[in-house]
């Protein structure tokens, strides 16, 4: 099979969208498909990159670290007309995911797409959410979401949200995978000592924050917390890992709350290297409520890092022994939950059959089982409405001759 994805985003853009699309090109590369990626140009990525086609793009407005294609659509018809692709997956609702749509229709081929994105919780970065609403969103996703062949939900939440919008296209939870061998626990040769590298004492109880750096991943939460836990664990350090828009805001909070000794900015960190700053953290945290799925609590997990994550739908199922993590409600209650778990931590021996169990249905290899199968669906369902579309043809032309 000849697989055309289109985004907006792929690496060297570093994001949970461009990891959970390189995992799934891999997945299908290993059964004897072919993959080919249309997305936008980058200042960073190399000039010869096999399957990647890269049409100009410029910064987006609100999203200086992501870019939006200007020109070259042309270009990317020809050239997947030329692949003879099978299907089109989008993995964005704007730029390059209508582009596929319309490439799919040209080339009479299903498209399907994954809601990759809650847009409700980032209305705030175009003009201050003064102008495009959650009932916008509703319109818009129904309107690219019409005519495709099914959509890939990576949890029970977007299947709840997109039922909401009242979109009818065939769905299908299918959560994103994570290639487990990259997150084992045992310790690599040449690996980065990270606590070394950012000066922090290796008898300090390491918190990990692992995110892009911007408001909805509400790491602001989590540095209000800090004052408490330390107050009370004066060991807890915290390292904050990522980049964006929102890191000059986030250290200015530390500096008002006073925490700056015992929370550590990072900066961004390479793909490669995230695996060792979760085996060598304590506890992972995250207050975020904007995640569709969230890989880095899988990440985490499959690091066999303890998690002490703030819960929705999702989560809450993911993380149902002790052993593996605990979730809170609401962001007042992260510093005593967190407390709460480290002073109980003895308690909870590490479970490594109940890790297994948890990510045995999110791993990269039944990730890659799950999205053919769903290719193959939408395929036959792309079928059945062309041959009820021509039949519909058929009785109208016959209807007026009569």
């Amino acid at each position: 099979m000849k697989i055309g994805f289109f985004t907006d985003t792929y690496f060297p853009q570093i994001s949970g969208v461009a990891t959970s699309i390189q995992t799934l090109k891999n997945e299908l590369e290993k059964r004897g498909h072919e993959v080919y990626i249309f997305t936008t140009t980058d200042p960073n990525a190399t000039d010869s990159e096999y399957g990647i086609i890269r049409m100009p793009s410029i910064p987006f407005v609100s999203f200086k670290d992501r870019r939006v294609v200007v020109r070259g659509m042309l270009y990317a018809y020809s050239v997947a007309k030329e692949l003879n692709l099978d299907i089109i997956h989008t993995h964005t609702e704007f730029g390059t995911g209508i582009l596929g749509k319309i490439i799919a229709k040209k080339l009479q081929i299903p498209c399907v797409h994954t809601y990759h994105t809650m847009y409700e919780d980032y209305l705030h970065y175009v003009l201050k959410g003064k102008v495009i609403r959650p009932g916008h969103v509703k319109q818009l996703s129904r309107l690219f979401c019409n005519h495709l062949s099914g959509i890939v939900c990576p949890s029970d939440r977007v299947v709840s949200t997109l039922s909401k919008y009242n979109i009818s296209v065939p769905k299908e939870v299918i959560p994103t995978g994570v290639n487990l061998a990259k997150f084992e626990q045992h310790r690599r040769e040449n690996e980065i000592d990270v606590r070394q590298r950012f000066g922090i004492a290796s008898d300090k109880i390491l918190m990990l924050s692992l995110s892009r750096l911007s408001f909805e991943k509400n790491i602001q939460a989590i540095l209000s917390g800090m004052k408490e836990i330390h107050e009370d664990e004066s060991q807890v350090h915290l390292l904050v890992v990522g980049d964006g828009p929102y890191r000059e805001s986030l250290e200015e909070l530390c500096e008002q709350q006073g925490i700056t000794s015992y929370v550590t900015f990072s900066g961004e960190v390479s793909n490669e290297l995230v695996g060792e700053f979760y085996r060598q953290a304590d506890y992972f945290v995250s207050c975020s409520s904007s995640e569709s799925q969230g890989l880095t609590y899988i990440e985490a997990m499959a690091s066999g890092v303890k998690c002490v994550v703030k819960g929705n739908e999702y989560l809450n199922q993911l993380f149902t022994d002790s052993s593996l993590g605990v979730t809170f409600e609401q962001d007042e209650e992260f510093s005593a939950t967190f407390l709460a778990y480290l002073k109980q931590g003895h308690l909870f021996q590490d479970n490594t059959q109940k890790r297994q169990e948890a990510l045995s249905a999110i791993s990269s290899d039944t990730f890659g089982e799950k999205m053919l199968l769903f290719y193959q669906k939408s395929q036959s369902y792309y079928q059945e409405k062309a041959k009820e579309q021509a039949e519909e043809s058929s009785s109208i032309k016959l209807f007026k001759r009569w």
